[in-house]
């Protein structure tokens, strides 16, 4: 039982260590020499780096947040196709999937090498939930899209596909732990929206194209 609890422990680790990369503010000091976090929203997500530095570095951006996420999930996933960790319950994987996703978003957005900052999670959320499910995670996408489309406003578009995941995680029958991540990630990722929130009420908030000139 102790080697179990070493092993997820162990798992959760890995995920938050992956998620932690700091895509965003690495992009700003290679390509820039600036601190991502000094402009813009302050956020080193890729919606930042995209009105900050542009569109093929947010979209790199984007698909790297992405990529760590779903590699997280993906390795506690193949723990149990494995023989190295004969005595890991298989009923387990129902709990350590979720527990790798959560590590992962966590990283981040706390990422251990920004003093605890980061992004707000959309990008690896999108990644953990196709890795998590595929149906979830392209069914999120298009609710994100369909939202972008309409609103233009991305934050706006990632709120309603926080709120979505947890709708779908339901719908295509996932298990209980699963539908448990995706309410408390979908709050999570809503809590870290919170002054574009407040923006969006102000009727201040950037839409598509559109720069934020002060950091909150």
């Amino acid at each position: 039982m102790l080697s179990n609890i070493i092993i997820a422990t162990g798992i959760f680790t890995v995920a938050y260590f992956l998620g932690s990369f700091p895509t965003g503010y690495l992009a700003g000091k290679l390509l820039k020499g600036i601190d991502i976090r000094e402009h813009g929203s302050g956020s080193t997500g890729a919606t930042n780096v995209l009105r900050t530095l542009g569109k093929v570095p947010g979209s790199i951006v984007l698909l790297i947040d992405a990529f760590k996420g779903g590699l997280a999930v993906s390795i506690a996933n193949i723990i149990f196709t494995i023989t190295l960790f004969p005595t890991l319950p298989a009923e387990w994987q129902a709990y350590l999937v979720p527990l790798a996703a959560t590590g992962a978003i966590l990283g981040h957005s706390k990422s251990i090498w920004l003093n605890f900052g980061g992004g707000k999670s959309v990008a690896t959320s999108v990644g953990v939930l196709l890795a998590m499910s595929w149906q979830v995670g392209l069914a999120t996408i298009v609710v994100f899209s369909i939202a972008l489309a309409v609103s233009r406003i991305v934050s706006v578009s990632s709120i309603a596909g926080a709120v979505s995941a947890t709708i779908w995680m339901i719908v295509f029958d996932r298990p209980l732990p699963s539908v448990i991540f995706a309410i408390v990630g979908g709050i999570y990722v809503i809590w870290r929206h919170s002054a574009n929130i407040q923006r969006i009420i102000a009727g201040t908030e950037p839409k598509l194209g559109q720069k934020l000139e002060s950091s909150t």
